[in-house]
């Protein structure tokens, strides 16, 4: 086996969800201050939202180990489960502005409102306008409160690098993250794929990770066709 075609073994990586890990900034500043302020909420709810990858599911995981509440996936979420769901202090539902099981999540809302405690939804958009069919579901989803997350400027873009580097335990030097910065898609979800393949591509050819190697990583992603949007949730 030659060395340019080596085997890419995957040990995986654990990103950083505690509170002292989420980087603040104009974006987000608003939405964190949100999640701090809890339980000073006008609402038992909140709708969180912003484009993908933004970090709603870090302040999720935030929220949730403030007040000892649960993160479920939207998809997840069933009539059946409900009660168990809502036994606990908070629930943090992420991506509920796709597939959901509208009667479930109704059926949560209440249940959760009449026991006092409190629920956090994510989505792309804020949740009066999401596709929801049931109409008092729909009118509960437009009464709450939301924080909205923008896109990420300069600064917490390199920032984002450096801890999604960090997260896969790799350091690189500040002339690779000048030489990112201008030439890749300007979207959290972007600066996630691209650090997961300049990790690949520095394993697979048992390189460090210089602006020679970016370099290529970039130009390979520019001739690759493009394929359908991830399905993942944010992180």
């Amino acid at each position: 086996m030659t060395e340019s075609a080596q085997f890419v073994l995957d040990f995986g990586h654990q990103p950083g969800f505690s509170a002292a890990d989420f980087l603040v900034a104009d974006n987000n500043a608003d939405a964190h201050g949100w999640i701090m302020r809890w339980p000073d909420w006008p609402s038992f709810a909140l709708g969180l939202f912003g484009p993908a990858g933004c970090g709603k599911s870090h302040l999720a995981h935030i929220f949730c180990e403030r007040n000892g509440g649960i993160v479920v996936p939207a998809t997840a979420l069933n009539s059946e489960d409900v009660p168990r769901f809502a036994s606990h202090p908070a629930v943090a539902l992420e991506d509920a502005d796709r597939e959901v099981d509208e009667p479930a999540l109704f059926h949560l809302f209440n249940l959760l409102r009449e026991q006092r405690r409190f629920l956090l939804l994510t989505g792309r958009d804020a949740p009066a306008r999401w596709p929801v069919r049931l109409p008092d579901l729909r009118s509960r989803l437009s009464s709450i409160p939301v924080a909205a997350i923008r896109s990420p400027g300069d600064d917490l873009l390199e920032a984002l690098l450096v801890k999604l580097f960090a997260d896969r335990q790799l350091r690189v030097g500040p002339d690779v993250l000048t030489f990112l910065l201008p030439r890749m898609e300007r979207t959290f979800d972007a600066a996630r794929a691209l650090v997961a393949a300049i990790d690949d591509a520095a394993l697979a050819h048992r390189r460090d990770i210089t602006v020679s190697l970016v370099r290529g990583v970039l130009q390979a992603a520019s001739d690759a066709p493009s394929s359908p949007e991830s399905s993942r949730h944010d992180e």
